[in-house]
C-alpha cells in the first residue's frame, strides 16, 4: 500500500539576511556551491511531522507559487529552490482561467500560466521529473471544475503517479465533499482539517478542511473532527493576497480551535511580511502559509534569474522570523544532522556570464 504522507524538512540553506552568514556557505561562482543545509525525513505522515517540528520547537513554513507562471521551466526551478531555502510543503497552483477565490496577483499569475499554454498534463510532466530531485512534499492548488473535466478518479491517480502528495479544492463546500471524500477513501485518503469558509483541502493521504474567521463553532467542530492531519485556518475572508496586518481574531480562533483539538493548526491568505510570520508564531500557529508575495516576486520580475533571486531573499527574511527551536542555524552545527544520502544542490538557472548563479542571501 502507498504512502502519500508529508515529509519534514527542518534544516534550511537560504541563512537569514541580517544574521552573519558562514564564509563557506556563499554560492560564489569562484567556490563550488553547497548543499542544502536540512535534513529531511522522508516518509513521515502530517501528523507526525508536525509533531517533530514541534518537538524541535519549530513551525512550518508552507509557500505557494502557480505552475506555468511564467513558465514550467522557471516552476521547476522555483521548486528545487523552495525545497532547499526553507519550505517544509511546498503548495503549487494549477492555473485556471476563472480563479474567484484568488486576489489580482494569483489572478494574474493564472492569466500568465495559461498562456505559457501551461495544462495539467505538461505540469505532471514536470513534476514527475522535478519530485525525485527534492525532498519536500508538494500539494496540489486547484479549482473543482479542473478536476470535473477529467474525473476524479484519474485526476488523484495523475498526483499519485507524479509524486505529489496532495490537493487542495478550494471552492469545493464542505457539505458538497463527500463524493471526493469517497473517491479519496478508495486512494487511502485520509482525512485532514483545514480551515477556510466552505472549502476543502485534500492530501492525497490526508483531507485538510479549512475553516475562516466567520466559520460557526459547530462547522468548527465538524471540521476538526473530520481532521486526522492539520487543521488550515484563513486568516480572513474573501480573496487570497498580501495584507498590512495579521486579522486579530485569528489568535482568538488558534486558541479556540486548540481548544477543541490537539491537531496542528496553520495559518494562510494575507500573510506576506516577517513580522506577520513572527506574530503567528508568537500566537500559536503550528504552520505559516505565504502565496501571494512569493508569487508576485516571481511571476513579474524582468527575467528567471532575477526572480528566483528575489524569492530567495524573501524566504530567507520569512524563515528567519521563525523559531528555530534548539538547533538554531550554524552551519558548525547542522552539518552534523546532514543526512548526506539526502544532500542537494541549488545551482540557480544560468547567466550570461556563467553556469551557476552568484546567489544573494
Amino acid at each position: 500500500m502507498a504512502s502519500f504522507d508529508l515529509a519534514v524538512a527542518p534544516y534550511s540553506c537560504c541563512f537569514p539576511v541580517s544574521s552573519p552568514k558562514p564564509r563557506s556557505h556563499s554560492l560564489l561562482m569562484s567556490h563550488p556551491p553547497k548543499p542544502c543545509l536540512r535534513m529531511r525525513a522522508q516518509g513521515l505522515g502530517i501528523s507526525e511531522t508536525f509533531s517533530d517540528l514541534r518537538s524541535q520547537g519549530r513551525v512550518a513554513f508552507i509557500p505557494y507559487i502557480t505552475a506555468g507562471d511564467p513558465d514550467l521551466s522557471t516552476t521547476a526551478k522555483a521548486l528545487k529552490l523552495l525545497d532547499c531555502c526553507g519550505a517544509d510543503i511546498i503548495e503549487l497552483g494549477l492555473p485556471y482561467n476563472d480563479p474567484v477565490l484568488d486576489g489580482p496577483v494569483i489572478q494574474a499569475s493564472n492569466k500568465r500560466a495559461l498562456a505559457s499554454k501551461t495544462n495539467m498534463e505538461a505540469v505532471i510532466s514536470m513534476l514527475k521529473e522535478v519530485v525525485p530531485q527534492i525532498s519536500c512534499p508538494i500539494v496540489m492548488f486547484s479549482y473543482y471544475n479542473l478536476i470535473l473535466a477529467r474525473r476524479s478518479e484519474w485526476f488523484l491517480s495523475a498526483l499519485e503517479d507524479a509524486g505529489v502528495k496532495g490537493l487542495i479544492v478550494p471552492d469545493l463546500p464542505f457539505e458538497e465533499s463527500a463524493d471526493l471524500r469517497r473517491e479519496a477513501a478508495k486512494k487511502n485518503v485520509d482525512v485532514v482539517g483545514l480551515f477556510k469558509l466552505n472549502s476543502l483541502f485534500l492530501l492525497l493521504h490526508n483531507l485538510v478542511l479549512l475553516t475562516t474567521p466567520t466559520t460557526t463553532k459547530r462547522k468548527m467542530k465538524a471540521i476538526s473532527d473530520a481532521s486526522e492531519g492539520f487543521i488550515y485556518l484563513v486568516s480572513s475572508a474573501g480573496v487570497t493576497g498580501a495584507r498590512d496586518t495579521v486579522n486579530g481574531q485569528v489568535q482568538f480562533l488558534l486558541k479556540e480551535i486548540k481548544e477543541k483539538t490537539a491537531k496542528p493548526v496553520a495559518v494562510g491568505f494575507g500573510i506576506s511580511k516577517p513580522e506577520h510570520v513572527k506574530q503567528l508564531s508568537l500566537w500559536g500557529a503550528d504552520g505559516v502559509i505565504v502565496g501571494s508575495a512569493i508569487v508576485k516576486l516571481l511571476g513579474e520580475a524582468n527575467s528567471t534569474e532575477e526572480g528566483l533571486k528575489h524569492v530567495e531573499s524573501f524566504v530567507a527574511s520569512l524563515t528567519a522570523a521563525l523559531p528555530h527551536g534548539d538547533h538554531g542555524l550554524g552551519e558548525e552545527h547542522v552539518s552534523s544532522f546532514i543526512l548526506p544520502q539526502r544532500r542537494k544542490l541549488w545551482q540557480g538557472p544560468p547567466s550570461a556570464s556563467s553556469s551557476s548563479l552568484h546567489l544573494h542571501h
